[in-house]
């Protein structure tokens, strides 16, 4: 069905490149190919630090991740686009009419569920969140 997925967020160093890295490991056995990318990304940033912490304490390695920016050919590439809040939906639409159909909420499974920004917070807000993700996740897993 989808052959690809990218996962969209802000800065893409905190949740979307965390939500790739938890669907590639939901998704190993298939061969959905799951990156990420960032509407205003601080291109070329590791992850997080906490937020890879969390993903290590959890056997996903994010070391490899660097912050990329969203573009036209990312849109164009992937079969359906993950975002964390509506209002990047409303923006990646407005700036991608092509991504309209294709690109939905990662808590679309969990009653259309926003996922908050970490980003500079505690790590409880850090940890609230990648629970928030890993179940979004495995909401969509059975549709993909």
């Amino acid at each position: 069905m989808f052959d690809s997925i990218l996962v969209v967020c802000a800065g893409n160093i905190c949740r979307s490149p965390t939500a790739e890295y938890v669907l590639k490991e939901k998704l190993a056995e298939t061969n959905i190919k799951v990156s990420s990318a960032g509407l205003t990304a601080l291109e070329g940033k590791q992850a997080d630090s906490l937020a890879k912490e969390l993903a290590s304490s959890r056997n996903i390695d994010m070391s490899a991740h660097r912050g990329r920016q969203i573009n036209s050919s990312l849109v164009n590439q992937n079969a359906l686009i993950l975002v964390m809040e509506q209002r990047h939906l409303k923006d990646l639409c407005a700036r991608y009419p092509e991504a309209r159909g294709k690109t939905f909420l990662l808590g679309k499974w969990l009653g259309d569920k926003e996922i908050p920004d970490p980003y500079r917070q505690s790590r409880e807000a850090f940890e609230h969140v990648y629970e928030l993700i890993d179940s979004a996740c495995s909401a969509w897993q059975k549709y993909l």
